[in-house]
């Protein structure tokens, strides 16, 4: 039997990609049960890259939905869980992408992307299918990210990247920094008086280069930091997650987290073999 292991490795991207790519996470997991993890929701676009077996992704958890396999997979905002079927090995590295991110890499708004899930090929062409290549082929952590860094650099100034990011609206790059700084938990309509618009206007504009609603966006980001939370290696009780993110109370905690995951949280917990892990 193969012996157990988790190993998870995060890494910051270059400076000039920061404003682009906001993390780096290469895992290698191995000798855990088989079944299917969440890929859950977040304020970052995902993009994961296996370094052994194509990925099984499917686009929902124990919902029947059909299995697509992939050696590279790239997402973007959603308002669900993917299910990633595994066989108890996983090994591979995950790019985490702001929204802004996929204009100057991939060319295209966020909202392209929105609650799709497309191989890095088809976004990269040519040098999606020379990342993989380099990551796969490099012996250390250390190299991978380096090579991650250098593609990624050179898919910025391949599309002009600069131009391409400036065209989002800066009200919009700011309500989702209000946003994202508050944990999702600001009303909406402050953030749209303070920026000098209505609610309504702030609302499609948002829609449009984003994907989601700016509601929609603020919910995501509360569970992301309720999932932190239960995630962590000493998880708090499950009333006090919901506290500390900024549910009304555990029954609304319970109700998001069975829309975003398909599960509620003590199936989730119990399903989960991936916890910590990713």
């Amino acid at each position: 039997m193969e012996d157990r292991m988790a190993i998870g490795i995060g890494a910051r991207p270059a400076p000039a990609l920061r404003q682009y790519v906001e993390s780096y996470i290469g895992f290698d997991l191995r000798g855990l049960p088989a079944g299917v993890h969440c890929g859950t929701p977040g304020r970052t676009l995902t993009a994961v890259i296996s370094l052994s077996d194509p990925l099984q992704v499917a686009d929902g958890v124990d919902d029947g939905s059909p299995v697509t396999r992939f050696s590279s997979v790239a997402g973007g905002l959603m308002c669900r869980s993917v299910g990633i079927h595994h066989d108890g090995r996983q090994h591979g590295v995950q790019i985490s992408l702001t929204p802004f991110g996929a204009r100057a890499i991939y060319g295209m708004p966020a909202a392209v992307l929105s609650h799709r899930l497309l191989s890095l090929d088809d976004l990269l062409g040519a040098l999606g299918a020379e990342l993989v290549e380099r990551l796969r082929t490099a012996t250390t952590w250390a190299a991978r990210f380096t090579a991650l860094d250098e593609l990624l650099l050179r898919a910025v100034v391949r599309g002009d990247g600069g131009d391409r990011v400036r065209r989002v609206r800066p009200e919009v790059a700011e309500a989702w920094r209000r946003l994202v700084a508050a944990r999702g938990c600001v009303p909406v309509g402050t953030v749209a008086a303070d920026l000098g618009w209505s609610r309504r206007h702030l609302t499609e504009r948002f829609r449009d280069e984003l994907g989601l609603s700016p509601k929609s966006f603020a919910r995501v980001l509360r569970f992301e930091h309720a999932h932190e939370l239960a995630t962590a290696r000493d998880p708090l009780p499950w009333a006090d997650v919901a506290t500390v993110s900024g549910y009304a109370d555990q029954a609304h905690l319970a109700r998001d987290w069975r829309e975003f995951t398909g599960r509620s949280p003590t199936a989730w917990r119990r399903g989960e073999v991936l916890l910590g892990n990713g």
